[in-house]
């Protein structure tokens, strides 16, 4: 299937889900860059929420744009397949390189804000994320790696940790607290 398959198909959480869905949409209809991030406007990212076996806890990383614990992801960069994206930026971010994708299927859907920053040197506007999420298990035993140029450190939380410790209100509000209970189902 396509991303505009994909996500048409994606049966949305709440009203935030359904909303952002259409904007996904209509984005993807409207907009042939919608995949690279040269399209400042707004461009589709890949997140991960990964888990232990246990459904107990979730692997975050003190991300150096955003100076908060959050979860891995990345652009899509022309890739239309964003499971794969979001499974190649855990690795890059975390190190992990046994993880198992729980499904092909979309686990959430949200458009993020991003504020203007400044990345290697050059100022980025701010601008949207359209962002789909998947879910991924794996081992907490295994070894994390710092990627530097991403984050600054790498750690495995308690579900109610990881929300005590990212400092994005909305994004605990919003986000981590519907994946949460997503998994707990």
């Amino acid at each position: 299937m396509s991303l505009l398959q994909d996500i048409q198909t994606y049966q949305p959480e709440n009203e935030q889900e359904a909303c952002d869905k259409e904007q996904m949409i209509q984005y993807l209809l409207n907009n042939p860059d919608c995949l690279e991030r040269k399209n400042q406007i707004a461009h589709f990212t890949a997140s991960i929420w990964t888990v232990n076996k246990e459904r107990t806890k979730t692997l975050m990383a003190y991300h150096n744009i955003y100076h908060s614990w959050a979860w891995l992801g990345g652009h899509a960069d022309g890739i239309e397949d964003l499971s794969s994206v979001a499974m190649r930026e855990l690795q890059e971010e975390s190190g992990v390189q046994n993880a198992i994708l729980v499904s092909r299927d979309i686990f959430s859907l949200e458009t993020l804000v991003v504020e203007g920053h400044v990345k290697k040197g050059q100022y980025v506007p701010s601008h949207l994320h359209l962002n789909v999420t998947y879910l991924a298990e794996a081992d907490e035993k295994e070894a994390l790696v710092v990627n530097e140029a991403e984050n600054q450190a790498v750690k495995w939380w308690s579900f109610e940790d990881a929300l005590n410790v990212s400092s994005e209100p909305w994004m605990v509000e919003h986000i981590y607290r519907k994946l949460i209970e997503k998994c707990r189902r």
